[in-house]
């Protein structure tokens, strides 16, 4: 099969909507999706856009998608690109499609001289784990994955009690 991959086009946002809940099934997470439309198009668009979008495509038909978007690191004072998702559809799945997009992202972390590009897999799936290790990826057991929700945020944005200096 023949594959390409281009960056998200913005009319094909609501086909990326669909990708991404389709990941949430495959993880089990489909009642944490809150994204819309209008929410992917602001990350991805708008004046203050926060990630960028790859579609891989298999002829005219969706195949996958990859998510990045870029951190820093204080340690080696560069950026860095963290890589959000990474999805391809079962049909396309052991062809190739997965490193292509995944060394797509590569490419455009090596172009802004990023210092790490990073993600994270769900413990339970094995076969990404093994093709992650498979590119030479390690794995930080050492560090623990924390997170604040929305609602946990506000609270502690509620909690500042610092006046200004």
């Amino acid at each position: 099969m023949t594959f390409s991959i281009t960056p998200l086009p913005r009319a094909e946002i609501p086909d990326l909507l669909e990708m991404i809940r389709e990941l949430a099934g495959f993880e089990h997470l489909e009642h944490e999706v809150q994204a819309t439309v209008e929410l992917l198009d602001r990350a991805l668009f708008g004046p203050e856009s926060v990630a960028g979008a790859l579609l891989a495509r298999c002829g005219e038909e969706l195949a996958g998608y990859a998510i990045y978007f870029f951190t820093f690191s204080s340690f080696i004072g560069r950026v860095g690109v963290w890589l959000e998702d990474l999805y391809v559809r079962p049909a396309y799945r052991r062809q190739g499609l997965g490193r292509a997009l995944l060394d797509q992202v590569a490419e455009i972390a090596a172009q802004r001289d990023c210092g790490r590009f990073e993600w994270a897999a769900l413990r339970w799936n094995r076969n990404a784990l093994r093709f992650y290790q498979n590119l030479g990826a390690r794995q930080l057991d050492e560090w623990v994955m924390l997170r604040v929700e929305a609602a946990g945020i506000r609270a502690l944005a509620g909690r500042n009690q610092i006046a200004s200096l």
